[in-house]
């Protein structure tokens, strides 16, 4: 483990893994505990690390956390024995990068394509960002600034400095700049522009699967929605997010009426298996474009990802009918 992640640790044997303690030092400053210890213990999946949250087992300053505990400078980190692979070993991880939309000291902005997971967990071993640090082992920091679902291709943000992600992090908490998807529904939408506000909550299946549905009771969500094209009972949409909920948009889409082609939660099956007749076989929900101010200057960054082949080879074919 490099000095940079840590000030003191307590030695432990790949083969006979014991307890450590970790101090935290001032790169990490305000990191969630759980996204800290994904870092610290890579090859641990992410099901274990909050397993040994939730008994206990990780501790900090000799107490317990909940798994959105930030870290601070100084706090020492009681790690359980995770089984680790010896330092040694090559990492299974397949280093790769991805098409760049933007990068500079601070910050990458990579356009990620659909079926690839932004971070590994949930029955996934690796990720995109676990695929870019392999690529880049001199990186001294990479961190994911936010998320996209597996399915949903388009602009991701990664941190290249602390600095930068915690002014990431604020952007995102205060609303600044704007967030814009494009997505195929099924249904003729019927406003030029519409104010999707619906509270959302999490809960999951009986098999284990994480889902979010309406609840006057949930956490506020808000989406605009604006047309781009009709197709004779599907439409294309601009959706700009105003808040960052999980499934936001394929939940706000879907409880309206208009859920997104493709979409394996949300959607209708039979609408699934149509286009996967025809050879569309993602869900068509693309993050096409990003604006902000720049975390660390301050100027406005206008990004754009075009849409990808299959989206636009679909939507000919719509047009084609």
């Amino acid at each position: 483990m490099s000095l940079s992640v840590m000030r003191k640790e307590t030695p432990a044997s790949a083969a006979s893994p014991a307890v450590r303690l970790v101090e935290v030092g001032p790169e990490h400053e305000g990191q969630r505990i759980d996204n800290f210890l994904l870092r610290l213990c890579k090859g641990v999946p992410k099901t274990h690390i909050y397993k040994a949250i939730r008994g206990g087992e990780v501790r900090v300053n000799k107490g317990r956390i909940q798994a959105d505990y930030r870290v601070a400078v100084g706090d020492v980190v009681r790690v359980p024995p995770f089984r680790m692979p010896a330092p040694d070993q090559p990492r299974p991880v397949p280093a790769s990068e991805f098409p760049v939309v933007f990068e500079d000291d601070a910050m990458l902005v990579i356009d990620k394509p659909a079926g690839v997971a932004v971070h590994g967990g949930s029955g996934v071993s690796f990720g995109v960002i676990e695929q870019l640090r392999a690529a880049r082992p001199g990186a001294k920091f990479l961190e994911l600034v936010h998320r996209l679902d597996r399915e949903t291709s388009g602009l991701l943000m990664v941190a290249k400095k602390r600095s930068a992600l915690l002014a990431l992090h604020a952007m995102l908490r205060e609303g600044k700049g704007g967030k814009h998807y494009l997505a195929l529904v099924e249904g003729d939408w019927v406003n030029e522009r519409q104010h999707i506000r619906m509270a959302l909550t999490k809960w999951t299946t009986q098999s284990g699967e994480r889902r979010v549905r309406p609840d006057p009771d949930g956490q506020p969500a808000h989406t605009i929605v604006t047309l781009q094209q009709r197709f004779g009972g599907y439409s294309l949409l601009d959706a700009e997010l105003r808040s960052g909920r999980t499934h936001q948009i394929r939940v706000h889409l879907a409880a309206s009426g208009y859920p997104i082609v493709g979409d394996d939660k949300y959607g209708r099956d039979e609408t699934r298996a149509q286009f996967a007749r025809q050879g569309f076989t993602r869900m068509f929900l693309h993050a096409h474009q990003l604006t902000l101010p720049h975390p660390l200057t301050g100027e406005t960054l206008t990004l754009t990802a075009p849409l990808p082949a299959a989206c636009r080879k679909l939507l000919q074919q719509l047009e084609n009918k």
